[in-house]
């Protein structure tokens, strides 16, 4: 596969480009970021933003909220700089790790803020899960709307106006650019967060079995309804430079956030992806689509900020990359496959050039919480032998 002259991401990584140098637009975007933005203005027009929604309502501000490391430093950093008043909103997808939900109580504690955790139905996030995967080899679809959707409803719900989100998505993709003015808005919900698939489309993909008000999570609020509200949804990273890792020192240091040991990472990164004990099989199926995952992410942002050379990095990623995560036996057990069927699956997906060699794949080591991780609400073989049924139909 081609890769990036400059970082090492490889052409199948989503929506990249390679300029005439071979070097990749997400390289580009940051060193336009570092060379071409005039930070001390964004902190100004931040100013004037948080000043422009202080004290009008029952709260300044919602911060959606994970408890990983980009919402804890966007909470602290509100918090601190601005003495804002928060409601901070999380959308429980089902996989919180105890060292994660730890941390969250440490943080609100610490700091000081109201709290409202939503957790889904259950029997409609596994019937999520399953079809996100079959469909787009991502089963990860109700997470990703329900988190960016469900802050939406409180919004409106609450009549508060300013959302502050983490990173800009310029920061490791290009759907934007940091040359661009990116609101986290109801276009870039449509444009990728959900896998192109609307709520609606997934009412009609299961047929009925579920009643449609069970889909409302995943829905992005009626436009009318945020206009009236007069809405901003906007990233913190957009108004100041994002840097994961020394933001993570931070927040360890000041609100004693711990960092995690994450399935086939290296361990020196442990402040990345630690609230999904379903990661490592998010992270296996990209690599058997695209042939790469999290090392190579995380080897490209520190060669970006010259804190790793390229040589390390391709070593880093022999080392880590490509191994079967302990956590598949749980997955396969949540949505009724076989591990066959799985990469059956997982391969129908794969991006070109890039081609698995299944019988090639090492297995990865279980974390010290392995056996802390839920396991209950397995998925009934005869209810996923109907969607996977309706999905082969449609091949």
């Amino acid at each position: 596969m081609k890769r990036c002259t400059k970082c090492l991401l490889p052409e199948t990584h989503e929506s990249i480009s390679f300029d005439e140098m071979g070097v990749c637009s997400i390289c580009r975007q940051v060193e336009f970021k570092e060379g071409k933005i005039d930070w001390e203005s964004r902190k100004k027009d931040l100013s004037e933003l948080i000043e422009m929604h202080r004290g009008k309502y029952d709260y300044d501000c919602i911060v959606p909220f994970s408890g990983g490391k980009d919402s804890v430093w966007t909470l602290y950093y509100l918090m601190k700089e601005f003495k804002v008043k928060p409601l901070v909103v999380r959308f429980d997808h089902g996989f919180l790790r105890p060292n994660l939900n730890e941390n969250t109580i440490n943080v609100l504690r610490g700091l000081g803020a109201d709290f409202i955790s939503f957790t889904p139905n259950w029997k409609v996030v596994q019937k999520l899960m399953l079809q996100s995967f079959l469909e787009k080899g991502d089963f990860c679809w109700h997470c990703h709307t329900g988190i960016f959707s469900y802050p939406m409803h409180i919004a409106i719900k609450y009549k508060v106006p300013l959302i502050f989100w983490g990173e800009p998505s310029a920061e490791y993709t290009s759907y934007y650019s940091y040359d661009q003015p990116e609101e986290v808005d109801e276009k870039r919900f449509n444009r990728f967060v959900n896998l192109g698939i609307t709520a609606l489309d997934m009412a009609v993909r299961l047929g009925g079995d579920l009643d449609e008000r069970d889909f409302k999570p995943y829905t992005y609020p009626p436009l009318k309804e945020l206009r009236a509200l007069n809405y901003k949804s906007v990233c913190l990273g957009s108004y100041i430079p994002w840097d994961v890792k020394t933001q993570s020192k931070i927040i360890m240091d000041e609100l004693g956030w711990k960092g995690d040991l994450v399935e086939n990472v290296p361990p020196q990164y442990n402040y990345e992806k630690i609230e999904c004990h379903m990661q490592g099989v998010r992270d296996y199926i990209k690599y058997i689509k695209r042939g790469y995952t999290r090392p190579t992410a995380l080897a490209s942002i520190d060669i970006r900020h010259g804190r790793l050379d390229r040589e390390d990095g391709e070593k880093m990623i022999d080392e880590f990359e490509g191994k079967k995560p302990a956590s598949l036996e749980i997955f396969l057990e949540m949505v009724g496959l076989t591990e066959a069927e799985f990469f059956e699956i997982a391969q129908s997906h794969t991006v070109s050039p890039w081609k698995l060699n299944v019988f090639e794949q090492e297995a990865g080591a279980k974390l010290p919480d392995f056996n802390q991780w839920t396991r209950s609400g397995k998925m009934d073989r005869s209810e996923a032998d109907v969607q996977i049924e309706n999905w082969r139909k449609s091949q």
